[in-house]
């Protein structure tokens, strides 16, 4: 059975472009608000600033050097590098480096917000338009109500974590691909796409963006399926989701594959440590870090403000589902947003530890106030809903009411700097490289021990002390991310300690003879040991079998699904011309 709100017309090409254009440039104007006291203040120096713009100029760097899709960062740990890329999705530091390209990179951060946020807005109205149609008032201020909902507000101003706000972006598409799968959008509707596909290419967008966000959104599509055949007492809408899902998994293949094996030789459980910990993060937990705990009393407080929201759209819609013009069949659509709103709140709570720890991979989403992203996307559907005739101005007033408060609150609670980015430019230029990440240090390494202005190659003693006896020498020939190459002269042999941590993915070779190297004492830093005479050192960052299996699996998947897309394509017009 499908929604009652769905009464979207056909839309000639000028009116296509006076909708999208009004919904653009609302999007545009919302977003551009957003980053308005960053105009004043200078950049929002959330918890994550640091990392993502580190990453920018690490890429950015690479793409000089030839390597188009980086796989090793070369600087953090002070240049000793780390396999980050390997196992953050790519999308957002793909992104932010290309903006470097083009723009001043202390801009970076305003425009990547603006140009995501603004295409949020459009993904909203897209998921609006095909739910609901109808009131074009509704729309845009759907579109612009997640444009600047509250949570991504949180995003912008204390957490500056780029990619999650990149992935929440993607999330009405992703609920309306869902939803498509489930029948719930406009009866008869001609899609571009077939669903499965449709579905598989966000669900893949979101997984490329940010892993915490894309473990969010598999388990809410999972819920949606489900909930939906419950519904609808048909296995139907839960098998073409997993199907959906499975096809999506496989688009994404050459990342996760890597990311999932290669997690055995990094310590990614330092992911989970020192306050990261769900448990540490439910909504007002306290913990013996007062700095966190304030900071965790700031995204409670605007998680209540998001649920209160959602209740109240949610009532409002109950209600207009209640009178008589109004056909049951509206509880189709919005019963299980309203129902996925509940589950994400009980979420951030306490009472549902035994999920967080049994689940699979929920615990790595950290922070379980990460759920109101869904709360914010259900919140804006629903309210459109009900947007209409005098309701419309009063939610009018919620919005505005409700997002100012919000900007002012978390504008007051962060800090303000327009000294990061210029920071980690200038380690960038004098090759200091900055600080690495816990979960991505190569296993057996502890990073804190790894000294911070290290030359690129030196000669190590029997002690493991630096040394420079007479007739010793190191000429470097080639020096990138990926491929260092050096020739060492000595007239007794020794050992070299190079400014890179060993990895598996690393190839060492001594005039042309595969080498095992060595590792200085409490770290994983590479010394490799060379005989007397002359030696030619060649260390290449080799493309590992999984890397190799993940590429094929996500090539396989990208025929298959322009396969379907043919397929259907050529069923619709056999059934057009036998009609």
């Amino acid at each position: 059975m499908n929604s009652p709100y769905i009464l979207e017309p056909r839309l000639d090409r000028n009116s296509f472009f006076q909708h999208w254009g009004a919904a653009a440039g609302i999007s545009l104007l919302v977003a551009t608000a957003a980053v308005s006291p960053f105009f004043f203040l200078g950049t929002a120096s959330g918890h994550d600033i640091a990392f993502h713009m580190a990453s920018w100029l690490d890429v950015s760097g690479q793409w000089k050097q030839g390597i188009l899709l980086p796989r090793w960062a070369e600087w953090p740990n002070y240049g000793f590098g780390e396999a980050r890329f390997i196992f953050y999705p790519p999308l957002s530091w793909l992104f932010g480096a290309f903006l470097g390209t083009l723009i001043p990179w202390n801009a970076v951060a305003a425009v990547f917000i603006v140009c995501v946020q603004t295409f949020a807005g459009l993904s909203a109205y897209t998921l609006l338009r095909r739910l609901y149609g109808g009131s074009r008032w509704a729309l845009l201020l759907g579109a612009a109500c997640f444009t600047a909902n509250p949570y991504a507000l949180v995003i912008i101003y204390t957490r500056s974590d780029f990619a999650e706000l990149l992935a929440v972006a993607i999330f009405p598409l992703l609920f309306l691909t869902a939803l498509q799968l489930c029948d719930c959008t406009r009866p008869g509707e001609a899609r571009r796409f077939p669903g499965v596909v449709a579905f598989a290419v966000t669900f893949c967008a979101v997984w490329l963006s940010n892993a915490p966000a894309a473990v969010i959104a598999t388990y809410s599509a999972a819920f949606l399926f489900v909930f939906k055949s419950l519904q609808a007492r048909s296995p139907r809408p839960a098998w073409r989701g997993a199907l959906a899902m499975l096809l999506g998994f496989g688009l994404a293949g050459f990342y996760l594959v890597p990311a999932i094996y290669e997690q055995r030789w990094v310590n990614i459980a330092g992911a989970l440590a020192g306050g990261l910990t769900p448990a540490d993060n439910f909504l007002y937990a306290r913990t013996t870090d007062a700095e966190h705990d304030a900071f965790n009393r700031v995204a409670s407080n605007i998680a209540v403000l998001l649920f209160l929201w959602a209740a109240a759209a949610t009532l409002s819609a109950w209600r207009k589902t209640r009178q008589p013009a109004e056909p049951q069949e509206a509880l189709n659509t919005l019963a299980p947003l309203a129902t996925l709103t509940a589950v994400a709140m009980l979420l951030m709570l306490p009472l549902t530890t035994l999920l967080w720890r049994f689940l699979p991979e929920l615990r790595f989403v950290q922070f379980p106030w990460r759920w109101m992203s869904v709360v914010a996307l259900c919140a804006t559907v629903v309210m459109s809903a009900t947007a209409q005739g005098k309701l419309k101005w009063v939610w009018l007033l919620v919005a505005v009411l409700g997002i100012v408060a919000s900007g002012r609150y978390l504008v007051k609670h962060t800090w303000w700097d327009t000294e990061d980015m210029p920071t980690l430019q200038a380690a960038f230029e004098d090759g200091s490289g900055f600080e690495g990440t816990d979960e991505y240090d190569p296993t057996g390494d502890d990073h804190t021990d790894l000294p911070q202005k290290a030359p690129r190659a030196s000669f190590l003693d029997n002690a493991r002390e630096i040394a420079a006896p007479a007739r010793q020498s190191i000429f470097i020939d080639h020096w990138t991310a990926e491929h260092r190459s050096l020739r060492v002269t000595t007239p007794t042999g020794g050992q070299v300690a190079v400014r890179l941590l060993d990895y598996p993915a690393w190839h060492v070779g001594v005039n042309g003879h595969q080498v095992a190297p060595r590792h200085a004492e409490g770290t994983q830093q590479m010394v490799i040991p060379v005989a007397s005479g002359k030696s030619k050192i060649e260390i290449q960052f080799e493309r590992t079998l999984d890397r190799t299996i993940g590429g094929w699996i996500s090539v396989m998947s990208a025929l298959g699904s322009i396969g379907v897309w043919f397929w259907q394509k050529r069923v619709r017009n056999a059934t057009a011309t036998a009609a």
